[in-house]
């Protein structure tokens, strides 16, 4: 049975959720204040703290990941096979338990912000679809074979997120929001990321 073109069969579509709502209402009411008071903002790490709990589960990025699974499986010399085209939804975020480091520069009114890098936080199937399946000859399908087949399809939309930069994508719109975040008091910010420490061998 012929797959429908779909096109490249690894595709993304990114929706960077970034609350830009909450986020630019905030930077209004700030920005008004500051005209009448220009100057009389002072911001420390408790402030930076607080506000970066405020937008933890804004800065995300929600992506649509589709990719192709195929799975075989031989028992006595009869094979088994199954094509399915996998859709998912991937998010990749910061887990905003584990404080970035902060350091403030009050004499030229700059923040720093060193975050770990972004990473996959959930995978969520939204369809599989199969177009193409043979049983073997004593090898029929059972519901264990299914589950493979998901879990496959989970292990390779994580895959196609990595390869389609979606960690990136996150990055960059997380650094946006966070520039934002503290201009309205006059203060620039600088946002860098680091990889996670590792953990010590067992």
């Amino acid at each position: 049975m012929r797959v429908p073109q779909f096109g490249p069969l690894r595709f993304i579509v990114l929706a960077v959720v970034l609350g830009l709502g909450v986020v630019l209402g905030a930077t209004l009411s700030r920005g008004a204040a500051l005209l009448l008071h220009p100057g009389h903002t002072t911001i420390d790490q408790s402030v930076v703290v607080e506000r970066l709990e405020t937008v933890a589960k804004l800065i995300t990025t929600e992506a649509m990941v589709r990719d192709v699974v195929t799975y075989e499986n031989t028992w006595l010399g009869s094979t088994k096979r199954s094509l399915v085209i996998v859709t998912g939804k991937t998010l990749v975020g910061f887990d905003l338990r584990i404080r970035p480091r902060i350091s403030i520069r009050q004499s030229d009114r700059h923040i720093a912000l060193v975050f770990p890098h972004a990473r996959l936080l959930g995978v969520d199937i939204v369809e599989l679809r199969t177009y193409d399946e043979s049983r073997g000859l004593w090898n029929p399908f059972h519901p264990a074979d299914r589950d493979t087949i998901f879990m496959l399809a989970r292990r390779q939309l994580a895959m196609a997120a990595e390869d389609l930069y979606v960690v990136q994508h996150a990055e960059q719109g997380a650094r946006q929001l966070l520039v934002g975040l503290f201009a309205p008091e006059g203060y620039s910010v600088e946002v860098a990321f680091e990889p996670p420490a590792q953990l010590p061998p067992h």
